[in-house]
């Protein structure tokens, strides 16, 4: 996969966020026609490892539409076993040049994480892997939970690198890219870190 098209794939997705932000939807790839075009396969053009919250889901904030993106979700966009497993099919098996981890402000599951809040059931494997980024912003000046978010995005990538031999050759290989992103409630933009 040459570089242009890991670039491409990255100016799609934020030439798509531009027309969210501006309120210019395209909607593109929501037809009829394109539901029987994908009924022989996928082909998306990134994978998106995002937080499952209501408030960011990427087809609509990228501008994109059926068969366009792997969206992974879970809440606090955690790269669990099962997220890098996800990460890996879409690498090896919808062969995708970009792999984007998405974090937002003011994150539920950051917060219940600064706060202690993530004791019950399995959140507290959740909040594990949220927990080295809320210690790596504690005290620094800003909001603590968009800055342990923007950290916790940064790391994620890294993590999808680390704990996958897979991710990491296709990398190395310059297969594929993996990158961290941020995007704002308010303003609807994304930001990548």
């Amino acid at each position: 996969m040459s570089d242009r098209t890991r670039q491409d794939a990255l100016d799609r997705l934020m030439n798509g966020n531009a027309r969210f932000v501006a309120a210019r939807l395209e909607n593109p790839n929501r037809t009829p026609q394109r539901r029987a075009e994908l009924l022989g396969g996928q082909k998306p053009f990134a994978a998106i490892l995002g937080c499952a919250d209501s408030r960011v889901p990427p087809e609509v904030i990228f501008d994109q539409g059926l068969g366009d993106l792997f969206v992974l979700r879970i809440a606090g966009n955690v790269a669990t076993d099962d997220m890098v497993a996800s990460a890996e099919y879409a690498v090896v098996h919808l062969d995708i040049p970009l792999v984007m981890v998405l974090g937002h402000s003011r994150c539920g599951a950051v917060t219940a994480t600064l706060h202690k809040h993530a004791t019950k059931g399995h959140l507290p494997k959740l909040a594990a892997l949220i927990e080295p980024a809320c210690l790596l912003t504690h005290g620094a000046p800003g909001d603590p939970v968009d800055l342990a978010a923007r950290v916790h995005a940064r790391r994620m990538a890294a993590r999808l690198r680390e704990e996958s031999a897979t991710l990491a050759t296709a990398a190395a290989e310059g297969r594929i890219r993996i990158v961290a992103a941020y995007y704002d409630l308010e303003s609807g933009r994304v930001e990548v870190l």
